[in-house]
C-alpha cells in the first residue's frame, strides 16, 4: 500500500461528524424521518405532499416544474403525479391544446389533504427550528440559502 499525504480538511475539524455536509445530511434525515412518520397518517408521502403544496401555491404547474420544484426527477414525478391522481388529490388532463405541459391542479379532496397533512408538517418544523435563536434564523436561513447557490452551476 503506497503513502498517500492526507488530504487537507477545508475547516477545522477532529472527524467526519463535525463536517457541514455530514451535519446538514444529518438534518435532513431527521427532518425526512419525521416528515415520513407524519404524512403516513394523511395517506401521503413526502414527494407527494411537496407536489400538493407546489401546486396550491402555482396551480397548473407542468410535471417538469414539479420535479424541479420537489428535488425529483421528472420519471419519479410521473409517477408521484399519478398516485396523487388515482387518490383523487390532483386533476390532469390526459392531452392539452397548446404545446407538451399537462397543467396539474389540486382537486377539493387535495387541498383537505394537504390542509391536515400541512398541520402535522409545520408541527415538525416549529420543533425542528424552536432551538435555534429567533434573532439567528433569518441568517441560518441566509445561510443555508448561500451554500446551497454556491453549488448550483
Amino acid at each position: 500500500m503506497e503513502d498517500r499525504a492526507p488530504v487537507p480538511s477545508p475547516h477545522p475539524a477532529k472527524d467526519v461528524t463535525e463536517h457541514v455536509g455530514y451535519r446538514l445530511k444529518r438534518a435532513s434525515a431527521a427532518l425526512r424521518s419525521a416528515m415520513d412518520k407524519a404524512l403516513r397518517e394523511h395517506d401521503l408521502t413526502v414527494p407527494q405532499y411537496s407536489c400538493l403544496e407546489l401546486l396550491d401555491e402555482q396551480p397548473g404547474l407542468s410535471n417538469a416544474d414539479l420535479a424541479r420544484g420537489t428535488f425529483v426527477t421528472r420519471q419519479s414525478a410521473n409517477v408521484v403525479l399519478r398516485g396523487l391522481k388515482d387518490a383523487g388529490l390532483i386533476t390532469r388532463p390526459d392531452t392539452t391544446d397548446q404545446g407538451r405541459a399537462l397543467p396539474v391542479h389540486l382537486t377539493p379532496a387535495g387541498e383537505q389533504r394537504l390542509q391536515a397533512a400541512r398541520s402535522a408538517v409545520y408541527a415538525i418544523e416549529e420543533r425542528m427550528i424552536r432551538t435555534v435563536p429567533s434573532r439567528r434564523l433569518a441568517s441560518l436561513l441566509a445561510d443555508l440559502d448561500t451554500m446551497a447557490e454556491a453549488l448550483d452551476e
